[in-house]
């Protein structure tokens, strides 16, 4: 059994008077969903490995309020939105990191708008900079010469127009990556996002989610990449709806770095 790691609040570096460089948005399902919580991890072993100086925000930190606002209760989010302002000005939080498409989404382009001013990175462009910069080097590892598929989450992609670096991050494993049919400003929804996935699923012939996991299947690929804690979720039922889950891996762009690094 690992070792437990120990994790700094950006509380114990106000004690000392210190600010970390980054503060790491774990987000809800990276803290409570028991896969997502494997990417947390995943991410905080290679911010270790790194050296960088960060902290999270431990239990001060509530929902971003995407799912609210998503949901259409513009109130409710304006309220989760102005507590978590308010404590991130309190500390002086300049650079936040995310692994949530949702929470980078939500705190880059909505927090602005009532005060909340942040250099927002999600960690697929975290990662690119830390290979490109040196300060990280990926190993092939297990993944050398593996077929990889990448989704597109809505989020990240179409929403914010970030594409290469997600794919730049695959690239370094040095394995080999079959695009998707729909990829890029094309891609096709897992079905979880707009507050989706916390809904029952409208009628219809299929489900979005079993359509885009085979169009995955379909590639050939062994390991399906993904950026984001509720695209992971549709894609690997998705895989299970096609009994391939012993066959075909899942994995956020955190993981396959971390595990091709052995961390």
């Amino acid at each position: 059994m690992s070792e437990p790691v120990h994790v700094p609040t950006v509380a114990e570096f106000a004690q000392r008077g210190e600010t970390p460089e980054v503060l790491f948005w774990v987000g809800c399902a990276g803290s409570f969903d028991e896969r997502a919580q494997k990417v947390t991890k995943a991410m905080v072993k290679i911010l270790n490995h790194v050296g960088i100086s960060y902290a999270i925000l431990g239990k001060e930190e509530s929902c971003s309020g995407d799912p609210a606002k998503r949901a259409g209760n513009e109130f409710l989010y304006q309220m989760q939105a102005m507590n978590n302002i308010a404590i991130l000005n309190g500390y002086g939080i300049k650079k936040i990191i995310t692994t949530c498409p949702h929470c980078f989404n939500t705190l880059k382009n909505e927090y602005p708008q009532m005060g909340g001013n942040y250099d927002v990175v999600h960690h697929s462009s975290y990662l690119q900079e830390l290979i490109d910069s040196g300060k990280l080097t990926v190993e092939g590892g297990s993944f050398k010469g593996r077929k990889i598929t990448y989704h597109d989450s809505c989020y990240l992609g179409r929403a914010n127009n970030i594409y290469e670096a997600p794919r730049r991050v695959l690239e370094a494993l040095d394995g080999e990556l079959v695009e998707l049919k729909r990829c890029r400003a094309n891609g096709l929804c897992c079905g979880a996002g707009g507050a989706q996935v916390f809904k029952e699923s409208e009628s219809g012939d299929k489900e979005i989610n079993v359509e885009r996991a085979e169009e995955a299947l379909s590639t050939g690929a062994g390991v399906i990449a993904s950026n984001c804690p509720f695209c992971m979720t549709m894609l690997r039922d998705g895989v299970k709806h096609f009994n391939k889950e012993d066959d075909v891996e899942v994995l956020d762009l955190a993981e396959l770095v971390s595990k091709a690094n052995d961390l």
